[in-house]
């Protein structure tokens, strides 16, 4: 039987008290209209976004964010891949840098700053996750932000190998184009996790399990 007739069956539930909500790089220099690494549909995504985060402070779902940091000796590939990141953008101690003003992190969130494209490559997030509603609780993340099928899909990845299950928001991940955001959402749902809209990770939620 070939991928493409697996059946896309929901293969697990989860429950809150098991959860974290991780928000991928909404910051400044790729969601602000001109900014360097502009994702125009990842403005479309804030009020959504807000809405789930609100959501998770009201449950006491951990809100963790993560903030790429380029450097070009730290991040040669990824600057000859992208040139004109070579000289500016996301920049620590920038504003571009920084997490969109509507998203602010609170008091108690927990900020991640990575050099590669997935949340988990170098950085401290697989500590937290393993601490952060006691030891070894955590079993589920739900992903929103963006780059879809860049640094969001390479955290889904990543969390797969290390047994966590995935919520990936349809309608809270944002992509330059409509063809890689749902090329993403395919895999996702072929093997790496489940695939919810915004209200329906919501809806589980406040149930207590979804």
């Amino acid at each position: 039987m070939g991928l493409d007739k697996v059946k896309l069956e929901v293969p697990w539930e989860f429950e809150r008290d098991r959860s974290t909500l991780i928000v991928i790089d909404m910051q400044n220099d790729f969601v602000r209209e001109g900014a360097i690494m502009e994702v125009p549909e990842a403005r479309r995504q804030i009020p959504r976004i807000k809405k789930l985060i609100d959501c998770c402070r009201e449950m006491k779902v951990p809100v963790i964010y993560t903030m790429q940091v380029v450097d070009p000796v730290l991040c040669p590939l990824e600057v000859i891949k992208i040139p004109f990141l070579k000289n500016a953008g996301m920049r620590e101690g920038t504003e571009g840098v920084e997490i969109i003003s509507e998203l602010a992190p609170q008091p108690g969130d927990i900020i991640i700053k990575k050099r590669r494209f997935s949340a988990f490559y170098n950085t401290e997030l697989e500590l937290v996750l393993n601490n952060i509603r006691g030891q070894g609780q955590v079993d589920t993340l739900i992903i929103c932000g963006t780059v879809t099928n860049i640094c969001c899909e390479s955290t889904v990845r990543d969390a797969f190998f290390r047994d966590y299950k995935v919520v990936f928001g349809s309608d809270i991940n944002s992509a330059l184009d409509e063809d890689a955001h749902n090329a993403t959402l395919r895999n996702v749902k072929q093997i790496f996790g489940r695939v919810m809209d915004c209200e329906s990770i919501i809806a589980a939620l406040k149930a207590g399990r979804g």
